[in-house]
């Protein structure tokens, strides 16, 4: 099963998304974007031990957490600013070294 993003959408600046991202038995979770154009970039990193990174353009903006149960993976996006309009990617490594991308969804922030 692939990691679907869920939970995109359009939002004018300053608003917010919550974006999710099924747990299944990963080691950990990584939060990609691709904006038009550019490069796909790192945004941020859960794994099972609870260490958690962002991006420094992100940081105090998006927090990344999982549910109790350890299903789901979300992605608060906070403060949006029409540069994070952008394809959003989970990223899931398992055990073993491999890791699936899953479809991404859209998020465009309008000024």
């Amino acid at each position: 099963v692939q990691a679907q993003v869920q939970g995109g959408g359009s939002v004018q600046a300053g608003g917010s998304l919550r974006l999710s991202c099924a747990a299944s038995r990963a080691v950990s979770w990584n939060w990609y974007r691709q904006a038009p154009g550019k490069e796909r970039e790192f945004v941020s990193l859960i794994d099972k031990s609870g260490r958690i990174v962002y991006a420094e353009s992100v940081k105090g903006r998006f927090t990344v957490s999982q549910d109790n149960a350890k299903t789901t993976v979300y992605l608060q996006m906070n403060s949006l600013r029409p540069d994070d309009t952008a394809t959003y990617y989970c990223k899931r490594t398992f055990v073993t070294g491999v890791e699936f991308w899953g479809q991404g969804t859209q998020v465009t922030v309008s000024s």
